[in-house]
């Protein structure tokens, strides 16, 4: 999967397009130092989400915004 574009939605939360899912936008909310899903406006003309593509989605907005390793060091990673 390959971001397509981003951007700054309002405070605290970026808009985030992928070629997997070209129809479907999904919003992720900056905590602490990273941002995770929190939402998405998903059209039927794209695949379902699974919890593997919420995932990678979380890891390449992370990645682009160079937040990565904080994303890879988060609490709740070692519970599951």
């Amino acid at each position: 999967m390959k971001i397509l574009r981003w951007a700054y939605d309002r405070r605290g939360v970026v808009r985030g397009y992928f070629d997997r899912f070209p129809h479907t936008t999904f919003y992720l909310k900056r905590i602490r130092n990273y941002y995770f899903l929190s939402a998405a406006d998903w059209n039927e003309s794209d695949p379902e989400v699974t919890p593997a593509d919420r995932e990678e989605i979380n890891i390449l907005i992370n990645r682009e915004l160079g937040r990565e390793h904080a994303y890879l060091q988060r609490k709740t990673r070692n519970l599951t």
